[in-house]
């Protein structure tokens, strides 16, 4: 087994390539593992909250109203969003941003934070052709973290199959996708110890994301739990779209799928419901575990 490890992305970013034999093209191993840090390396760049040159912080500073250029890998991640936001009644919404950042979750930028909407993300996509465009319909903050990554594991097999590797596994901070009939067992998190495992999934060709608030959840202060009139002051960077409350519950969920991007994108609707067989996993054929 073959192993590179890269920080991107807010997480390490670990690809494993269990090819027996040096059949990689253009360079071997080496070029394999290159391009496929390239990948993620450029949706980590185009999608990045905090990098004010990235699609996603070009789109948070438009005026209400304009169209914004936007990269097509950043045109299709948008896409996919925009479809489970439809299809989960806004369960997951990309426009949550100024939660995050209200929650000190995101940096927060210049001038006052939009009014969080339910319901609705702000964003239309337009354009047609080779040119990629969206709309911002009002006042919207962003934030492409909850699928994202998992696009990002989804480029990098794609550049490992591209460079002729049969069996491979790009993990993201949980967020993973296998290439090949070869399973690699994969070990959930035990929600209940941090330090255990719950579950172990030996997983081929499909992909594996996992959200919890194990990590992010804590208790606001005293006075700005008041100032924001939240019964309860527990917080964390899941957010239920509905409502914009954050995501409190101690379990954690998991979504297999056979793209990453859904598999990162679902596991928020499955944890906001505390739903394991939600309608929206059978449209996608997914399934989902909670732990």
């Amino acid at each position: 087994m073959k192993r590179r490890a890269q920080p991107w992305l807010g997480t390490l970013v670990e690809i494993s390539i269990a090819d027996d034999v040096d059949t990689a093209q253009d360079g071997g191993f080496a070029s394999a593992f290159a391009a496929a840090f390239d990948n993620i390396a450029l949706v980590h760049r185009l999608m990045s909250f905090h990098d004010p040159a990235s699609d996603v912080a070009r789109i948070n500073r438009a005026a209400v109203g304009a169209c914004i250029d936007v990269d097509a890998h950043t045109a299709c991640v948008l896409a996919m969003a925009l479809v489970i936001d439809d299809a989960s009644a806004s369960i997951f919404n990309i426009g949550c941003a100024s939660r995050l950042a209200q929650w000190e979750y995101l940096p927060r930028p210049a001038g006052p934070l939009p009014l969080y909407q339910a319901g609705d993300s702000g964003l239309v996509l337009c354009g047609e052709g080779p040119q990629h465009q969206v709309r911002k319909m009002r006042e919207v903050l962003i934030d492409l973290g909850g699928i994202a990554k998992g696009y990002a594991v989804d480029q990098a097999i794609l550049a490992l199959q591209q460079a002729g590797i049969a069996s491979a596994c790009v993990n993201a901070g949980g967020d993973l996708r296998v290439l090949g009939s070869n399973p690699f067992a994969i070990a959930i998190r035990d929600p209940a110890s941090i330090t255990g495992v719950g579950a172990t999934i030996a997983l081929t060709n499909g992909a594996l994301a996992t959200s919890a608030i194990y990590f992010s959840g804590r208790l606001l202060g005293p006075e700005q739990a008041a100032n924001e009139k939240m019964s309860d002051a527990k917080v964390s960077a899941l957010i239920d779209g509905r409502s914009g409350q954050p995501v409190t519950s101690a379990c954690s969920a998991t979504v297999q799928a056979s793209e990453c991007m859904l598999a990162d994108a679902l596991t928020k609707v499955v944890i906001a419901t505390g739903n394991a067989h939600h309608p929206m996993l059978a449209r996608f054929g997914a399934s989902a575990l909670l732990l």
